[in-house]
């Protein structure tokens, strides 16, 4: 895969699809930059040549058409002109129209001189963006001679910005950006060739959304972790009462088909022994920690005990390349939030390659204040899983076409 160090990008347009889908809170500030300055250096190599350079990126789901504030870039052009400093202009479109191609768009592209910025509004303003619209791809495509790719965390969508626009435009005229690069580098390098032991921690509600990731983890991990709501699905599975935790009935003949590849891979696999049970689903619930044998009909378990914990730890004790994707627990409720950030300081203290999905499980370490001591912390919670579930991702595909 090309990067932008490969391409001839001195003096020209170009065009950078970047993933600035940040978390907000109710005033609409943002509370965790990380993605935006995790693209400050293929904006700024871009730069440094003489660019002029166009951003672009998606920003939640609005309704296409309608201008919602709470949907606007706006915020992101803000931190990006405190972080990037640039000498000359940053231009954004506040037309406020609900669309991404506007009048006032093709008016600062046109004035645009070598070294400006321009960020467009939220791609998805326009409906043509989640449906892959080629029609809407080449009106991005007027925005630039080259295409740059460096949204890691939506190159599992076959979304236009990101498939249909790239198809445009021939090799010497696209690649991915240093973030999609590294993003897939770490991944790829721990997956195919992991210093060991390895241990992959997969968490988080459902098991739905990671069984495939499961099934391929059981090839390649020398100890696999199941922690958060998925757990329950293997203990019910194994004939335990789990009270009204969250199970997928549906899917408990899966999960015994996942312990028994376990066994056949002479994978070591571990589940929660014990439990903070609750009453109901609220930060104001009696809570109790018990064994995952003594959940109470009606109570349920929100995150892994104490217990649980100390095992966890044991098990990472000697491990030398270790992948996590999920929470522990119902972690943005604080009393059952102990079991995942006691998890992201365990990770932390080792001595191994750590390598955080993005997501949930990039905010539960940077809740934790670990972010500093991981050797890796993605960007992509989505596009992370598919990788670990050994998918092509749309995004990649079609920078390597013609």
């Amino acid at each position: 895969m090309k990067t932008i160090k490969d391409l001839n990008i001195d003096g020209k347009s170009v065009f950078i699809r970047c993933d600035f889908n940040v978390p907000k809170d109710e005033f609409g500030n943002i509370t965790d930059d990380r993605r935006i300055r995790e693209a400050l250096p293929t904006i700024r190599y871009c730069l440094d040549r003489g660019c002029k350079v166009v951003l672009a990126s998606h920003f939640e789901r609005p309704k296409p058409g309608v201008y919602t504030p709470e949907h606007s870039l706006e915020a992101v052009a803000k931190r990006l002109d405190t972080l990037l400093k640039i000498k000359n202009n940053l231009y954004f479109d506040d037309s406020k129209e609900g669309a991404v191609i506007t009048k006032r768009a093709k008016e600062l592209f046109a004035q645009m001189k070598e070294g400006d910025v321009l960020l467009l509004e939220n791609l998805r303003f326009d409906a043509g963006e989640t449906n892959n619209d080629i029609e809407f791809a080449k009106k991005l495509s007027q925005f630039g001679e080259i295409y740059i790719n460096d949204a890691f965390g939506a190159c599992h969508r076959k979304h236009a910005s990101i498939y249909a626009m790239a198809l445009l435009y021939d090799k010497e005229h696209k690649s991915a950006g240093f973030l999609l690069a590294k993003e897939v580098n770490f991944f790829d390098k721990v997956l195919q060739n992991p210093v060991r032991p390895f241990v992959a921690i997969v968490g988080g509600s459902k098991v739905s959304g990671k069984l495939q990731a499961l099934y391929k983890l059981l090839d390649n991990v020398d100890k696999l972790i199941i922690g958060g709501g998925m757990a329950f699905t293997f203990l019910k599975a194994q004939g335990f009462e789990v009270g009204n935790s969250l199970v997928e009935d549906e899917l408990i003949d899966e999960a015994l088909l996942v312990l028994e590849k376990a066994k056949e891979k002479k994978v070591k696999l571990y589940l929660p022994v014990d439990v903070v049970a609750a009453d109901k689903f609220d930060a104001q619930a009696m809570i109790k920690y018990l064994p995952y044998q003594e959940i109470p009909k009606g109570w349920m378990g929100l995150d892994i005990g104490p217990a649980t914990t100390r095992l966890f730890r044991e098990v990472l004790n000697d491990a030398q390349t270790i992948v996590w994707n999920g929470p522990m627990g119902v972690y943005e409720i604080e009393k059952f939030a102990k079991g995942s950030v006691k998890m992201s300081h365990y990770v932390a203290e080792t001595h191994a390659t750590t390598i955080v999905g993005g997501g949930d499980t990039a905010d539960v370490v940077a809740r934790a204040g670990d972010i500093e001591e991981m050797t890796f912390v993605s960007t992509g919670g989505g596009a992370s899983l598919k990788l670990l579930e050994g998918q092509e991702l749309p995004g990649i595909i079609a920078l390597q076409k013609e």
